[in-house]
Protein backbone atom coordinates (compact mmCIF):
# COMPACT_ATOMS: atom_id res chain seq x y z
CA UNK A 1 0.00 0.00 0.00
CA UNK A 2 1.45 3.27 -0.96
CA UNK A 3 1.93 6.54 1.23
CA UNK A 4 -0.69 8.28 -0.61
CA UNK A 5 -3.18 5.53 -0.43
CA UNK A 6 -2.66 5.21 3.71
CA UNK A 7 -2.75 8.72 4.78
CA UNK A 8 -6.12 8.97 2.66
CA UNK A 9 -7.61 6.11 4.45
CA UNK A 10 -6.86 7.84 7.71
CA UNK A 11 -8.52 11.51 6.75
CA UNK A 12 -11.76 12.16 7.93
CA UNK A 13 -13.31 15.75 6.97
CA UNK A 14 -16.43 16.80 7.89
CA UNK A 15 -19.20 19.63 9.01
CA UNK A 16 -21.24 20.02 12.03
CA UNK A 17 -24.40 21.18 10.49
CA UNK A 18 -27.87 22.47 12.76
CA UNK A 19 -29.99 25.15 13.55
CA UNK A 20 -29.07 27.90 15.56
CA UNK A 21 -29.03 27.26 19.62
CA UNK A 22 -29.43 23.27 18.66
CA UNK A 23 -25.73 22.74 20.48
CA UNK A 24 -23.73 23.00 17.70
CA UNK A 25 -20.48 24.68 19.24
CA UNK A 26 -20.94 22.99 22.37
CA UNK A 27 -20.98 19.38 20.71
CA UNK A 28 -17.74 20.85 18.30
CA UNK A 29 -15.72 21.74 21.88
CA UNK A 30 -16.77 18.06 23.24
CA UNK A 31 -15.89 16.33 20.69
CA UNK A 32 -12.41 18.03 20.54
CA UNK A 33 -12.47 17.43 24.59
CA UNK A 34 -12.67 13.75 24.20
CA UNK A 35 -10.22 13.61 20.92
CA UNK A 36 -7.98 15.08 23.65
CA UNK A 37 -7.07 18.18 21.29
CA UNK A 38 -8.52 20.36 24.38
CA UNK A 39 -8.35 19.91 28.25
CA UNK A 40 -11.49 22.18 28.98
CA UNK A 41 -14.74 23.76 27.18
CA UNK A 42 -16.16 26.66 27.63
CA UNK A 43 -19.63 26.94 27.59
CA UNK A 44 -21.04 29.02 24.94
CA UNK A 45 -23.49 30.84 26.64
CA UNK A 46 -22.57 30.69 30.20
CA UNK A 47 -22.60 33.62 32.32
CA UNK A 48 -20.67 31.77 35.09
CA UNK A 49 -17.68 31.15 33.05
CA UNK A 50 -16.37 33.73 30.53
CA UNK A 51 -14.10 31.57 28.40
CA UNK A 52 -15.17 32.05 24.85
CA UNK A 53 -15.68 29.09 23.30
CA UNK A 54 -12.70 27.63 21.27
CA UNK A 55 -14.17 27.23 17.52
CA UNK A 56 -15.71 31.29 17.59
CA UNK A 57 -12.98 33.57 17.13
CA UNK A 58 -14.49 36.57 16.04
CA UNK A 59 -14.95 39.21 18.97
CA UNK A 60 -18.40 39.81 17.66
CA UNK A 61 -19.26 36.33 17.68
CA UNK A 62 -18.16 36.03 21.76
CA UNK A 63 -19.97 38.96 22.27
CA UNK A 64 -23.47 37.20 20.52
CA UNK A 65 -22.62 33.87 21.56
CA UNK A 66 -23.40 32.27 17.63
CA UNK A 67 -21.27 31.21 15.36
CA UNK A 68 -20.40 33.26 12.43
CA UNK A 69 -17.74 32.02 10.35
CA UNK A 70 -16.85 28.10 9.85
CA UNK A 71 -13.44 27.40 11.98
CA UNK A 72 -11.33 24.82 10.85
CA UNK A 73 -9.96 22.48 13.51
CA UNK A 74 -8.03 19.11 13.32
CA UNK A 75 -6.94 16.10 15.79
CA UNK A 76 -6.11 12.79 16.16
CA UNK A 77 -8.78 9.94 17.24
CA UNK A 78 -8.52 6.64 17.24
CA UNK A 79 -6.23 5.63 14.21
CA UNK A 80 -7.62 8.85 11.91
CA UNK A 81 -6.89 12.38 11.60
CA UNK A 82 -10.12 14.30 11.57
CA UNK A 83 -10.68 17.74 9.78
CA UNK A 84 -13.80 19.24 11.56
CA UNK A 85 -15.64 21.97 10.31
CA UNK A 86 -17.89 24.36 12.58
CA UNK A 87 -19.77 26.39 10.64
CA UNK A 88 -22.71 28.65 11.04
CA UNK A 89 -25.78 27.98 12.40
CA UNK A 90 -27.81 31.00 11.96
CA UNK A 91 -29.71 31.41 8.44
CA UNK A 92 -28.10 34.88 7.46
CA UNK A 93 -24.40 32.70 6.95
CA UNK A 94 -26.00 29.97 4.95
CA UNK A 95 -23.53 30.64 2.23
CA UNK A 96 -20.56 30.01 4.58
CA UNK A 97 -21.91 27.05 5.58
CA UNK A 98 -22.78 25.94 1.91
CA UNK A 99 -19.35 26.36 0.84
CA UNK A 100 -17.94 24.67 3.85
CA UNK A 101 -20.36 21.30 2.92
CA UNK A 102 -18.65 22.02 -0.68
CA UNK A 103 -15.65 20.92 1.33
CA UNK A 104 -15.97 17.94 3.59
CA UNK A 105 -16.97 14.44 2.43
CA UNK A 106 -19.72 13.66 5.17
CA UNK A 107 -21.42 15.88 8.22
CA UNK A 108 -22.50 15.73 11.61
CA UNK A 109 -26.03 17.11 11.82
CA UNK A 110 -27.52 17.75 14.93
CA UNK A 111 -31.31 18.13 16.40
CA UNK A 112 -32.52 19.62 19.21
CA UNK A 113 -34.97 17.11 21.19
CA UNK A 114 -36.83 19.94 22.31
CA UNK A 115 -37.62 21.85 18.88
CA UNK A 116 -37.13 19.10 16.99
CA UNK A 117 -36.84 19.88 13.01
CA UNK A 118 -36.74 23.30 12.02
CA UNK A 119 -36.42 25.38 9.14
CA UNK A 120 -33.02 25.86 8.96
CA UNK A 121 -32.13 22.35 9.53
CA UNK A 122 -34.56 21.42 6.22
CA UNK A 123 -32.81 23.88 4.22
CA UNK A 124 -28.93 22.29 5.18
CA UNK A 125 -30.37 18.67 4.66
CA UNK A 126 -31.25 19.52 1.17
CA UNK A 127 -27.92 20.85 0.56
CA UNK A 128 -26.40 17.46 1.54
CA UNK A 129 -29.26 15.41 -0.79
CA UNK A 130 -27.56 17.76 -3.65
CA UNK A 131 -24.18 16.03 -3.21
CA UNK A 132 -25.79 12.47 -1.26
CA UNK A 133 -23.69 13.64 1.87
CA UNK A 134 -23.52 10.59 3.87
CA UNK A 135 -25.04 12.40 7.39
CA UNK A 136 -24.93 11.24 11.45
CA UNK A 137 -27.35 12.78 13.11
CA UNK A 138 -27.22 13.32 16.98
CA UNK A 139 -30.21 14.16 18.70
CA UNK A 140 -29.09 17.04 21.26
CA UNK A 141 -30.49 17.91 24.70
CA UNK A 142 -32.09 14.54 26.25
CA UNK A 143 -31.25 16.29 29.61
CA UNK A 144 -34.18 18.86 28.78
CA UNK A 145 -37.88 18.08 28.47
CA UNK A 146 -38.62 17.41 24.92
CA UNK A 147 -40.17 15.42 22.18
CA UNK A 148 -40.52 11.41 22.68
CA UNK A 149 -37.82 9.52 20.89
CA UNK A 150 -40.48 7.83 18.60
CA UNK A 151 -42.08 11.49 17.62
CA UNK A 152 -38.26 12.49 16.85
CA UNK A 153 -37.54 9.85 14.64
CA UNK A 154 -40.88 10.31 12.53
CA UNK A 155 -40.33 14.27 12.26
CA UNK A 156 -36.75 13.64 10.98
CA UNK A 157 -37.90 11.09 8.30
CA UNK A 158 -40.90 12.97 7.37
CA UNK A 159 -39.18 16.47 7.28
CA UNK A 160 -35.56 15.59 5.75
CA UNK A 161 -36.71 12.58 3.48
CA UNK A 162 -33.93 10.63 4.78
CA UNK A 163 -34.23 7.12 6.93
CA UNK A 164 -33.61 7.23 9.94
CA UNK A 165 -31.92 4.19 12.01
CA UNK A 166 -31.25 4.61 15.86
CA UNK A 167 -27.91 3.25 16.64
CA UNK A 168 -28.36 4.43 20.68
CA UNK A 169 -30.90 5.19 22.69
CA UNK A 170 -31.67 7.62 25.90
CA UNK A 171 -32.59 6.02 29.11
CA UNK A 172 -34.97 8.32 30.53
CA UNK A 173 -35.39 12.32 29.40
CA UNK A 174 -34.87 15.68 30.96
CA UNK A 175 -34.01 15.65 34.95
CA UNK A 176 -34.63 11.48 34.64
CA UNK A 177 -32.13 11.11 32.14
CA UNK A 178 -29.57 8.61 33.07
CA UNK A 179 -27.52 7.78 29.76
CA UNK A 180 -27.65 5.84 26.35
CA UNK A 181 -27.61 2.41 25.60
CA UNK A 182 -26.07 1.38 22.25
CA UNK A 183 -28.79 -1.07 20.73
CA UNK A 184 -25.14 -2.58 18.20
CA UNK A 185 -23.39 -3.39 21.34
CA UNK A 186 -25.95 -3.98 23.77
CA UNK A 187 -23.96 -2.24 25.85
CA UNK A 188 -25.57 0.75 28.40
CA UNK A 189 -23.44 3.87 29.37
CA UNK A 190 -23.81 5.77 32.17
CA UNK A 191 -22.16 8.94 32.70
CA UNK A 192 -21.33 11.42 35.27
CA UNK A 193 -22.30 14.74 34.11
CA UNK A 194 -19.75 17.19 33.96
CA UNK A 195 -19.73 21.19 32.30
CA UNK A 196 -15.98 21.32 32.63
CA UNK A 197 -14.38 17.98 33.16
CA UNK A 198 -13.89 14.61 31.26
CA UNK A 199 -16.46 12.06 33.10
CA UNK A 200 -14.57 9.59 34.33
CA UNK A 201 -17.06 6.98 36.23
CA UNK A 202 -18.37 4.88 32.95
CA UNK A 203 -20.28 1.26 33.78
CA UNK A 204 -21.85 -0.93 31.45
CA UNK A 205 -24.07 -3.86 31.20
CA UNK A 206 -24.45 -6.51 28.79
CA UNK A 207 -28.13 -6.44 27.41
CA UNK A 208 -31.72 -4.97 28.28
CA UNK A 209 -32.31 -8.26 30.22
CA UNK A 210 -29.31 -8.16 32.60
CA UNK A 211 -30.82 -7.43 36.25
CA UNK A 212 -27.78 -5.34 36.91
CA UNK A 213 -30.15 -2.64 34.81
CA UNK A 214 -32.59 -1.94 37.16
CA UNK A 215 -30.14 -1.57 40.15
CA UNK A 216 -28.47 0.88 37.76
CA UNK A 217 -31.29 3.46 36.23
CA UNK A 218 -34.10 1.95 38.57
CA UNK A 219 -36.97 0.04 37.78
CA UNK A 220 -39.12 1.64 36.06
CA UNK A 221 -36.45 2.97 33.62
CA UNK A 222 -35.11 -0.24 33.24
CA UNK A 223 -38.48 -1.26 31.97
CA UNK A 224 -39.30 1.28 29.25
CA UNK A 225 -35.57 1.03 28.02
CA UNK A 226 -36.49 -2.69 27.60
CA UNK A 227 -39.90 -1.68 26.09
CA UNK A 228 -38.35 0.95 23.70
CA UNK A 229 -35.64 -1.38 22.44
CA UNK A 230 -38.48 -4.37 21.26
CA UNK A 231 -40.97 -1.68 19.55
CA UNK A 232 -37.58 0.52 17.52
CA UNK A 233 -35.83 -2.98 16.33
CA UNK A 234 -39.31 -4.30 14.93
CA UNK A 235 -39.86 -0.82 13.87
CA UNK A 236 -36.37 0.13 11.74
CA UNK A 237 -34.60 -2.13 9.67
CA UNK A 238 -30.58 -3.10 10.97
CA UNK A 239 -28.20 -1.02 9.96
CA UNK A 240 -25.98 -1.13 6.68
CA UNK A 241 -23.15 1.00 5.83
CA UNK A 242 -23.81 1.01 2.39
CA UNK A 243 -27.29 2.81 2.13
CA UNK A 244 -25.22 5.29 4.52
CA UNK A 245 -22.77 5.93 2.43
CA UNK A 246 -25.11 6.73 -0.47
CA UNK A 247 -26.89 9.43 1.82
CA UNK A 248 -29.93 7.03 1.93
CA UNK A 249 -30.28 6.58 5.73
CA UNK A 250 -28.59 8.29 8.55
CA UNK A 251 -27.63 6.81 11.88
CA UNK A 252 -29.05 8.32 15.33
CA UNK A 253 -27.29 8.93 18.35
CA UNK A 254 -29.07 10.50 21.03
CA UNK A 255 -27.27 12.61 24.21
CA UNK A 256 -26.62 15.40 26.21
CA UNK A 257 -23.33 17.38 24.73
CA UNK A 258 -23.58 20.00 27.33
CA UNK A 259 -22.98 17.00 30.44
CA UNK A 260 -21.09 14.86 28.14
CA UNK A 261 -23.89 12.33 27.44
CA UNK A 262 -23.42 9.72 24.32
CA UNK A 263 -20.74 12.43 22.82
CA UNK A 264 -18.31 9.21 22.86
CA UNK A 265 -20.53 6.90 21.34
CA UNK A 266 -20.97 9.52 18.67
CA UNK A 267 -17.39 10.53 18.32
CA UNK A 268 -16.38 6.20 18.54
CA UNK A 269 -18.73 6.02 15.19
CA UNK A 270 -17.94 8.91 13.27
CA UNK A 271 -14.09 6.99 13.23
CA UNK A 272 -15.71 3.90 12.52
CA UNK A 273 -18.47 4.67 9.96
CA UNK A 274 -17.61 8.23 7.99
CA UNK A 275 -15.75 8.13 5.03
CA UNK A 276 -12.23 8.96 4.31
CA UNK A 277 -12.20 11.65 1.58
CA UNK A 278 -14.36 10.61 -1.72
CA UNK A 279 -13.59 11.89 -5.35
CA UNK A 280 -14.67 15.78 -6.15
CA UNK A 281 -16.23 17.02 -9.11
CA UNK A 282 -14.83 18.89 -11.66
CA UNK A 283 -16.41 20.60 -14.39
CA UNK A 284 -13.80 18.71 -16.65
CA UNK A 285 -14.00 15.18 -15.57
CA UNK A 286 -14.24 13.52 -11.43
CA UNK A 287 -10.90 13.72 -9.75
CA UNK A 288 -9.89 10.83 -7.21
CA UNK A 289 -8.32 11.01 -4.01
CA UNK A 290 -5.66 8.25 -5.03
CA UNK A 291 -4.66 10.37 -7.77
CA UNK A 292 -0.71 10.88 -7.72
CA UNK A 293 -0.99 14.78 -8.86
CA UNK A 294 -1.76 17.30 -6.37
CA UNK A 295 -5.10 19.18 -6.88
CA UNK A 296 -7.42 21.59 -4.61
CA UNK A 297 -9.87 24.36 -4.44
CA UNK A 298 -10.60 27.56 -2.14
CA UNK A 299 -13.81 27.14 -0.24
CA UNK A 300 -13.41 30.41 2.41
CA UNK A 301 -10.78 33.09 2.63
CA UNK A 302 -10.81 35.36 6.06
CA UNK A 303 -9.19 38.35 6.38
CA UNK A 304 -7.36 39.25 10.14
CA UNK A 305 -7.75 35.61 11.53
CA UNK A 306 -5.20 37.24 13.82
CA UNK A 307 -6.19 40.87 14.42
CA UNK A 308 -2.59 41.64 15.76
CA UNK A 309 -1.22 40.73 12.09
CA UNK A 310 -3.92 41.60 10.07
CA UNK A 311 -3.48 38.85 7.89
CA UNK A 312 -5.54 37.27 5.45
CA UNK A 313 -5.75 33.22 5.15
CA UNK A 314 -6.75 31.04 2.11
CA UNK A 315 -8.87 27.63 3.02
CA UNK A 316 -7.69 24.77 0.63
CA UNK A 317 -9.35 21.50 0.64
CA UNK A 318 -6.87 18.79 -0.89
CA UNK A 319 -8.63 16.52 -3.55
CA UNK A 320 -5.95 14.70 -5.04
CA UNK A 321 -2.23 13.39 -4.19
CA UNK A 322 0.40 15.38 -2.05
CA UNK A 323 0.31 18.95 -1.48
CA UNK A 324 4.33 20.06 -0.26
CA UNK A 325 5.33 23.37 1.26
CA UNK A 326 7.57 25.55 -0.77
CA UNK A 327 6.75 23.41 -3.90
CA UNK A 328 4.97 25.44 -7.06
CA UNK A 329 1.53 24.92 -8.23
CA UNK A 330 -0.51 26.11 -10.68
CA UNK A 331 -3.24 28.86 -10.22
CA UNK A 332 -5.59 27.86 -12.76
CA UNK A 333 -7.98 31.13 -12.65
CA UNK A 334 -4.83 33.71 -13.21
CA UNK A 335 -2.69 31.19 -14.93
CA UNK A 336 0.03 31.54 -12.95
CA UNK A 337 2.32 29.93 -10.94
CA UNK A 338 2.02 29.52 -7.10
CA UNK A 339 4.59 29.38 -4.67
CA UNK A 340 3.35 27.79 -0.72
CA UNK A 341 5.75 29.07 1.62
CA UNK A 342 4.07 28.92 5.19
CA UNK A 343 1.01 26.48 4.68
CA UNK A 344 -0.36 26.48 7.61
CA UNK A 345 -2.78 23.36 9.74
CA UNK A 346 -5.67 25.19 12.08
CA UNK A 347 -6.48 24.10 15.35
CA UNK A 348 -9.27 26.80 15.40
CA UNK A 349 -7.67 30.32 15.75
CA UNK A 350 -4.27 28.58 16.43
CA UNK A 351 -2.25 27.57 13.59
CA UNK A 352 0.71 25.32 12.72
CA UNK A 353 3.34 25.49 9.78
CA UNK A 354 3.12 22.16 8.19
CA UNK A 355 5.09 20.95 5.69
CA UNK A 356 2.64 18.53 3.79
CA UNK A 357 -0.64 17.31 3.86
CA UNK A 358 -3.02 15.27 2.02
CA UNK A 359 -6.79 14.44 0.22
CA UNK A 360 -9.37 15.75 3.03
CA UNK A 361 -6.76 17.81 5.02
CA UNK A 362 -7.67 21.79 4.83
CA UNK A 363 -4.67 23.91 4.45
CA UNK A 364 -4.14 27.65 5.55
CA UNK A 365 -2.47 29.38 2.69
CA UNK A 366 -1.16 33.39 3.14
CA UNK A 367 -3.11 35.40 0.85
CA UNK A 368 -2.19 38.27 -0.25
CA UNK A 369 -5.18 39.25 -2.84
CA UNK A 370 -4.23 36.21 -5.13
CA UNK A 371 -7.10 33.65 -4.25
CA UNK A 372 -11.15 34.31 -4.40
CA UNK A 373 -13.28 31.48 -3.26
CA UNK A 374 -13.54 28.93 -6.36
CA UNK A 375 -9.78 28.90 -7.41
CA UNK A 376 -8.05 25.77 -8.01
CA UNK A 377 -4.29 24.95 -7.39
CA UNK A 378 -3.05 22.14 -9.62
CA UNK A 379 0.43 20.52 -10.71
CA UNK A 380 -0.69 21.78 -14.25
CA UNK A 381 -3.76 20.60 -15.17
CA UNK A 382 -6.43 22.94 -16.04
CA UNK A 383 -9.74 21.79 -13.68
CA UNK A 384 -12.40 23.90 -12.06
CA UNK A 385 -14.10 22.20 -9.18
CA UNK A 386 -18.04 22.12 -8.80
CA UNK A 387 -20.09 23.19 -5.80
CA UNK A 388 -19.16 26.40 -4.77
CA UNK A 389 -21.94 28.76 -5.22
CA UNK A 390 -23.46 31.82 -4.29
CA UNK A 391 -27.22 32.61 -3.87
CA UNK A 392 -29.41 35.14 -4.70
CA UNK A 393 -29.55 37.94 -1.82
CA UNK A 394 -32.33 38.77 -0.38
CA UNK A 395 -32.00 41.69 1.43
CA UNK A 396 -29.58 44.92 -0.83
CA UNK A 397 -28.46 47.81 0.53
CA UNK A 398 -26.24 50.90 -1.45
CA UNK A 399 -23.27 51.21 0.49
CA UNK A 400 -21.07 54.64 0.32
CA UNK A 401 -18.05 55.77 2.62
CA UNK A 402 -18.76 58.39 5.13
CA UNK A 403 -14.98 59.18 5.83
CA UNK A 404 -13.22 60.59 2.97
CA UNK A 405 -10.01 60.32 4.95
CA UNK A 406 -10.94 57.01 4.76
CA UNK A 407 -10.99 55.72 1.08
CA UNK A 408 -8.19 53.35 0.88
CA UNK A 409 -9.24 52.01 4.03
CA UNK A 410 -12.87 51.45 3.25
CA UNK A 411 -12.02 49.79 -0.52
CA UNK A 412 -9.89 47.57 0.50
CA UNK A 413 -12.30 46.26 3.32
CA UNK A 414 -14.91 46.26 1.63
CA UNK A 415 -13.54 43.78 -1.58
CA UNK A 416 -11.30 41.65 1.07
CA UNK A 417 -15.14 40.97 3.44
CA UNK A 418 -16.75 40.19 -0.44
CA UNK A 419 -13.99 37.85 -1.46
CA UNK A 420 -14.20 36.23 1.86
CA UNK A 421 -18.43 35.75 1.12
CA UNK A 422 -19.28 38.01 4.06
CA UNK A 423 -21.50 39.98 1.69
CA UNK A 424 -21.83 39.73 -2.33
CA UNK A 425 -20.87 43.27 -3.96
CA UNK A 426 -22.56 44.31 -6.75
CA UNK A 427 -21.84 47.32 -9.08
CA UNK A 428 -24.30 49.19 -11.95
CA UNK A 429 -22.86 48.01 -15.30
CA UNK A 430 -22.59 51.79 -16.03
CA UNK A 431 -21.25 53.11 -12.91
CA UNK A 432 -18.85 51.09 -11.28
CA UNK A 433 -18.87 53.84 -8.18
CA UNK A 434 -22.07 52.64 -6.95
CA UNK A 435 -22.19 49.99 -5.02
CA UNK A 436 -24.80 47.52 -3.77
CA UNK A 437 -24.52 44.90 -1.17
CA UNK A 438 -26.80 41.69 -1.27
CA UNK A 439 -27.37 39.84 1.79
CA UNK A 440 -29.38 36.82 2.61
CA UNK A 441 -30.40 38.17 6.15
CA UNK A 442 -29.83 41.36 8.01
CA UNK A 443 -27.46 40.19 10.70
CA UNK A 444 -24.68 40.02 7.57
CA UNK A 445 -24.70 43.38 6.80
CA UNK A 446 -24.29 44.00 11.05
CA UNK A 447 -21.03 41.49 10.44
CA UNK A 448 -19.60 44.14 7.54
CA UNK A 449 -20.18 47.06 9.44
CA UNK A 450 -18.52 46.27 12.34
CA UNK A 451 -15.40 44.27 10.75
CA UNK A 452 -15.63 47.65 8.42
CA UNK A 453 -15.33 49.88 11.41
CA UNK A 454 -13.02 47.62 13.63
CA UNK A 455 -10.66 45.79 11.41
CA UNK A 456 -10.51 48.31 8.91
CA UNK A 457 -11.73 51.62 10.37
CA UNK A 458 -14.18 52.50 7.91
CA UNK A 459 -17.49 54.04 8.83
CA UNK A 460 -20.06 53.63 6.00
CA UNK A 461 -23.60 54.84 5.20
CA UNK A 462 -26.47 52.58 3.74
CA UNK A 463 -29.15 52.71 1.94
CA UNK A 464 -32.29 50.78 1.61
CA UNK A 465 -32.65 49.42 -2.01
CA UNK A 466 -36.92 48.61 -3.11
CA UNK A 467 -35.98 45.46 -4.27
CA UNK A 468 -35.81 41.65 -2.22
CA UNK A 469 -35.28 38.66 -4.64
CA UNK A 470 -32.80 38.52 -7.60
CA UNK A 471 -31.78 35.77 -10.23
CA UNK A 472 -28.25 35.72 -12.41
CA UNK A 473 -29.17 35.82 -16.08
CA UNK A 474 -27.90 34.47 -19.48
CA UNK A 475 -29.20 34.07 -22.94
CA UNK A 476 -28.19 32.20 -26.06
CA UNK A 477 -29.74 34.86 -27.94
CA UNK A 478 -27.45 38.21 -28.06
CA UNK A 479 -29.65 40.92 -29.17
CA UNK A 480 -32.54 39.77 -27.51
CA UNK A 481 -30.34 39.76 -23.78
CA UNK A 482 -28.70 43.13 -25.27
CA UNK A 483 -32.67 44.48 -25.61
CA UNK A 484 -33.50 42.89 -21.96
CA UNK A 485 -30.28 44.55 -19.76
CA UNK A 486 -31.61 48.24 -22.34
CA UNK A 487 -35.26 47.79 -21.04
CA UNK A 488 -34.81 47.21 -17.85
CA UNK A 489 -31.13 48.75 -16.75
CA UNK A 490 -32.70 50.16 -13.38
CA UNK A 491 -32.86 47.21 -12.20
CA UNK A 492 -29.35 45.25 -13.85
CA UNK A 493 -26.62 44.64 -11.69
CA UNK A 494 -23.21 43.11 -12.10
CA UNK A 495 -21.13 40.35 -10.00
CA UNK A 496 -17.22 40.75 -9.12
CA UNK A 497 -17.36 37.95 -12.08
CA UNK A 498 -18.90 40.27 -14.88
CA UNK A 499 -22.21 38.39 -14.67
CA UNK A 500 -26.02 40.44 -14.64
CA UNK A 501 -28.05 39.90 -12.25
CA UNK A 502 -31.85 40.75 -12.73
CA UNK A 503 -33.71 42.40 -9.47
CA UNK A 504 -37.69 42.06 -8.66
CA UNK A 505 -39.58 43.94 -6.06
CA UNK A 506 -40.75 40.64 -4.80
CA UNK A 507 -41.12 36.56 -5.89
CA UNK A 508 -44.27 37.42 -8.17
CA UNK A 509 -42.60 39.88 -10.50
CA UNK A 510 -39.72 37.53 -10.89
CA UNK A 511 -41.83 34.79 -11.96
CA UNK A 512 -44.15 36.93 -14.32
CA UNK A 513 -40.79 38.12 -15.53
CA UNK A 514 -39.38 34.69 -16.47
CA UNK A 515 -42.66 33.70 -18.07
CA UNK A 516 -42.77 37.25 -20.19
CA UNK A 517 -39.30 36.42 -21.63
CA UNK A 518 -38.68 32.73 -22.43
CA UNK A 519 -35.39 33.54 -23.99
CA UNK A 520 -33.66 34.50 -20.99
CA UNK A 521 -32.38 31.91 -18.43
CA UNK A 522 -32.74 33.08 -14.43
CA UNK A 523 -30.62 31.21 -11.92
CA UNK A 524 -31.18 31.19 -8.23
CA UNK A 525 -27.53 30.28 -7.45
CA UNK A 526 -24.07 31.56 -9.75
CA UNK A 527 -23.40 27.54 -9.01
CA UNK A 528 -26.34 27.03 -11.89
CA UNK A 529 -25.24 29.54 -14.33
CA UNK A 530 -21.25 28.36 -14.42
CA UNK A 531 -22.25 25.04 -14.91
CA UNK A 532 -24.07 25.77 -17.72
CA UNK A 533 -20.66 27.97 -19.08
Amino acid sequence: MTELVTEIRKRLTFAIISHPDAGKTTTTEKLLLFGGAIHIAGAVKSNKNTRAAVSDFMQMEKERGISISSSVMGFEYGGRHINLLDTPGHADFSEDTYRGLSAVDSALLLIDSVNGVEERTRRLMEVCRMRSTPIITFINKLDREGKDPVELLDEVEKELAVQVRPVTWPVGQGQSFKGVYNLLENNLYLFRPSQVEMPTDVVSVKGVDDPALDQLVGDYLAQKLRDDVELITSIYPPFAVDEYMEGLVTPVFFGSALNNFGVRELLDNLVRLAPSPQPKKAEERSILPEEPKFSGFIFKIHANLDPKHRDRVAFLRICSGRFERNKQYWHVRSGKPFRTANPTAFMAQNRDIIDEAWPGDIVGLHDTGTFKIGDTLTEGEDIHFQGIPSFAPQIFRTIANADPMKDKQFHKGLDQLAEEGVVQVFTKPHNQNVRVLGVVGQLQIEVLQYRLEHEYGAKCRYEPVEFTVCNWITSDDARAFEAFLDRYSHKILMDVRGTYIFMAENPWLLARMKSDNPTIRFYPTSEMIESRA
